[in-house]
Formats: C-alpha cells, sequence, structure tokens
C-alpha cells in the first residue's frame, strides 16, 4: 500500500482526492483490499460496475473479444458496435445512436447536434444552450460550460460561451431563455448536484415548451440510465421522450463509453466528418455493453425498483438521518449530526464502500447486489450515521 502509494503521488497528477484505500480484486458487489479486507460496495465505480465487479459473463465476453478484435476505427464495421446499436435504439425507441468514450464526450455531442439541427433549420442567431442551476455535465471546457454550480467555473477561462442556468421549477425564467434557444439539458436526478430529483410537474412542462418551440429536450442520462433508477431511462419514469439522451457509466458495465441516442427527427443531423471519436464503439468495450443490455431484463429493473425501496425503508425515520433523496437505487442521504466526507472514511474502517455529492451521502450499490449482502451494508450504514 505505501509503495503504491508513493509511485502515485510521483507519478500521477493530483486531480483526486483519494480515499486511504487500494483495492485489489472484486467480486459482485464485494471488493478487497491488498490486505485481504473484504468491502461491501455501495458505490459501483461511482455508478459504472452496474453488474458489480467482475461479472462471469461480463468477463468472458470482453475476454473473447479482446482475444479475437481489440480495435479495427470507425472506418471499418464490427459485430460489437453494430449488435450494441441495435439493442439500445430498439429498447429504447431512439433511431440511431453515437458511440464516444465518456459522459462528458456524450453531452459534448448532443450540444453539437443540437447547435446544428437548430443551424440547418432556422440559421445563425438560436444556438443558446440552457441548462438547470446545480447540474453537472462534464468537465471537458464546454461541459463545463454547461454545468450549472459556479464551483467549477474557476481557473479555465474563457469559459465556452453560449450557455445559460435557470433554477429548477423556474417556468418564466425558463421561457424567457428559451426564446433564442437550441436545446434544454435536465438530469432527471442531478447525481453531482446532491441526488436531487426533478420534480415531476416542471419537467412535463419543460418538455412541453420545448417541444413547442421545437427546441431539442436533451436528457443527460449519464448517471440515471441503464437502470440505475428503476426502468432502463428515468424518462420513461417522467412520462416524456427526449429528442436526445446521452448515456455512459453503466452501459459499459466497468469499461469507458459514452452515447448520444437521438429521435428520428435529429437523427441524421450530423454527417460523414461532422463528429467523430477514435474509440467510439470500440469492439472490446461493445462486447461488455451488449452484455449489460442482455442483462437488464424487466425482471432486473424491477427488483432493483424493489431494493431501493428496501434501502429507504432502513433509512427513513433511522437515527442520524435528517433526509433521503433520489430515485431507485440512486440514493442521498443527508446527515443531521456528521459530514458526509467523514461518514465515507467512517464507512471503509468499517468495510462499506460509500460516495458523497455536496453534504450528502450517496449510494449507488451494483443493481445485481443480493438482499443478504444489501442488509449487511445498511447495518454498517446506519450504525455509522447514528453514531
Amino acid at each position: 500500500m505505501d509503495d503504491i502509494k508513493a509511485i502515485d503521488s510521483q507519478y500521477v497528477m493530483h486531480t483526486y482526492a483519494r480515499f486511504d484505500l487500494l483495492i485489489e480484486s472484486g467480486k459482485g458487489a464485494v471488493c478487497r483490499d491488498d490486505k485481504g479486507k473484504e468491502y461491501i460496495d455501495f458505490t459501483s465505480g461511482i455508478g459504472v460496475n452496474c453488474l458489480g465487479w467482475c461479472d462471469d459473463d461480463w468477463a468472458a465476453a470482453v475476454a473473447k473479444q479482446a482475444a479475437t478484435l481489440s480495435h479495427t476505427s470507425n472506418l471499418f464495421y464490427t459485430r460489437p458496435c453494430a449488435l450494441l446499436a441495435r439493442k439500445l435504439c430498439e429498447r429504447t425507441g431512439y433511431a440511431k445512436v453515437f458511440f464516444g468514450n465518456s459522459g462528458a464526450e456524450a453531452n459534448e455531442g448532443a450540444i453539437k447536434l443540437a447547435r446544428k439541427y437548430s443551424f440547418d433549420k432556422y440559421g445563425e442567431g438560436r444556438s443558446k444552450v440552457v441548462t438547470l442551476v446545480n447540474s453537472f455535465h462534464g468537465r471537458t471546457i464546454s461541459t463545463l460550460s454547461a454545468t450549472g454550480q459556479d464551483g467549477y467555473h474557476k481557473w479555465f477561462f474563457p469559459f465556452t460561451g453560449g450557455f445559460a442556468y435557470v433554477a429548477a421549477g423556474d417556468l418564466d425564467a425558463l421561457e424567457r431563455e428559451l426564446d433564442d434557444a437550441c436545446a434544454l439539458i435536465v438530469e432527471f436526478v442531478q447525481g453531482e448536484g446532491g441526488v436531487v430529483a426533478l420534480d415531476r410537474d416542471f419537467a412535463i412542462k419543460a418538455y412541453e415548451m420545448c417541444k413547442s418551440r421545437d427546441v431539442l429536450f436533451i436528457a443527460d442520462e449519464v448517471q440515471t440510465g441503464m437502470g440505475r433508477t428503476g426502468a432502463l431511462l428515468a424518462s420513461e419514469l417522467y412520462g416524456v421522450k427526449p429528442d436526445v439522451t446521452t448515456l455512459a457509466k453503466g452501459l459499459g458495465g466497468g469499461l469507458p463509453i459514452g452515447a448520444v441516442l437521438a429521435d428520428k427527427a435529429v437523427a441524421d443531423t450530423l454527417g460523414a466528418g461532422m463528429h467523430g471519436s477514435t474509440f467510439g464503439g470500440n469492439p472490446v468495450v461493445a462486447a461488455g455493453a451488449n452484455v449489460v443490455m442482455d442483462k437488464l431484463t424487466d425482471e432486473l429493473l424491477a427488483d432493483v425498483r424493489r431494493k431501493g425501496d428496501l434501502i429507504r425503508a432502513r433509512l427513513d425515520g433511522a437515527d442520524g438521518v435528517a433526509s433521503v433523496s433520489g430515485l431507485g437505487m440512486m440514493v442521498g442521504i443527508l446527515p443531521t449530526h456528521k459530514k458526509a466526507a467523514d461518514i465515507a472514511r467512517e464507512a471503509i474502517a468499517g468495510g462499506l464502500l460509500v460516495l458523497t455529492a455536496k453534504d450528502r451521502v450517496r449510494l449507488l450499490p451494483p443493481l445485481t447486489i443480493d438482499d443478504d449482502t444489501l442488509a449487511a451494508g445498511m447495518d454498517i450504514l446506519i450504525r455509522i450515521l447514528r453514531g
């Protein structure tokens, strides 16, 4: 552990405040450190390992593909990429998909698509992208600019122009900003913003306002997508069909991927040479994502909703819990008398991994976690919250 920390400190840029833990292996919802101590995982690698650590079918598909065809570039067709595109479009009802490497890249692609769509139909002067206050859309210069949190708008000047921010629930302000906009981007649950679910009535009215103005309604489902909320896409729970949806995290099941799903009206907006990604749709990554798609059955999604209810039942009224937020197995906990960061450190000492989001403890357990492991992890967490 000390040797690895020293190497990391010397050679890796210090952009992460790491926990004092060296993870060596993992299986299902449990991982082990360099000394063999076990930890129950309520993080999923920030929502990535939706099937848990090293799912057998996922690992076999990735290994087989890596030994068969690892990379070609997008100048050629590959079977895993084409099959993944079909599965995604057929399951979600979208017409076409663009593959990239991350959530930020997916959101960049969605922004480009929206601006090109508006330019083609209306010409210049209609390029503004509206996002919500407290949102988070990525760490590239443009997706930082799209992020509606002042804390991220530092140091990296000049930021990309053409973005405006509206408080969730403020329909009057939204109406004003949409006048010269090409798109509105929303997260149905603001993950980095504190696990705050969007009000359903506001979401529906915002969607209707966009549709009446031919402003693209873009759903950033980088964290909420792929079953995390108990539906394949969180938009299903809100009863709306965004023009564009972005995905990442859980889609790859442990490998980097991003996706831009586009409805029929906008799917052909970007032509050859207008956008691209060297590694987008990589065969190895797509092979893993195909396993994720196959395993996200209606039965598993129903089980996600059930386990989300179990988590909330344990937290509701528990000592040390002021409130609980989120949807499905995306849970935020506002503690009454401890800081979220302190709880996360105490949890590691107790054999549990949790996340934080602003002043909240954030839980993103693997969607496949079994009831006994979930209950054991909740026992540890409630004990720490209470203490």
